[in-house]
């Protein structure tokens, strides 16, 4: 099953989503899309390109809805296809989370429970915790990481601030194998195991 197949059958499998959009400059990916039961939008060169923003390309997906006579929708759902793990329902309840909430924005992330450090000028710095007062890692203030599943956005501030996120933020809360993202063929290798589990294929 290709990669982007999962995620537009999640977003099929989805009550709450009205129409979607594959932004591609890729002919090929495009054909799957349609295929897979996506509309393709052809996506230019520059905003194809290793500098380009995925802002970009959500604005530029809204523009070409509003040169064929839509008006923008009510909430813009962004789904990386790189971050294909998700629960059967997250989607429903993401989009029921944004409106409950009066949300500006929301986005998906998984819980962090790891002792992170960075390097500074060549030496090692603790950043979510004292390492002279070391705490255990279930005692750690709670911390989040943003997994790339999904993110919620209204489109007026999506153009205004050239930002998927701003205003009010919500965390949207998805499990522990939902934090792999695929960036390396061990990642993609991973995330295949991932998938093959029952609780995360789209299927009703």
């Amino acid at each position: 099953m290709p990669l982007i197949a999962h995620t537009i059958a999640h977003a099929r499998a989805a009550t709450q989503v009205d129409a979607i959009y594959v932004s591609t400059d890729d002919d090929e990916i495009a054909e799957l899309a349609r295929r897979c039961g996506a509309q393709a939008i052809r996506r230019p060169e520059h905003l194809a390109n290793d500098t380009a923003t995925s802002e970009a390309a959500l604005i530029h997906a809204l523009d070409e809805r509003v040169r064929e006579g839509l008006p923008d929708p009510d909430v813009v759902l962004f789904l990386q296809c790189t971050s294909p793990v998700r629960r059967r329902g997250d989607i429903d309840r993401a989009v029921e989370m944004f409106w409950s909430g009066n949300w500006d924005s929301v986005m998906s992330v998984t819980e962090n429970t790891r002792f992170i450090w960075a390097r500074r000028n060549g030496e090692a710095v603790s950043l979510n915790y004292d390492y002279h007062r070391r705490r255990r890692e279930q005692d750690l203030d709670r911390q989040y990481q943003e997994n790339g599943s999904l993110y919620l956005c209204r489109p007026d501030r999506l153009r205004r601030d050239n930002n998927r996120l701003g205003g009010r933020i919500g965390f949207f809360e998805m499990d522990y194998w939902a934090s792999f993202q695929i960036d390396s063929p061990e990642d993609a290798r991973l995330c295949e195991w991932i998938l093959s589990q029952p609780e995360y294929s789209p299927a009703q």
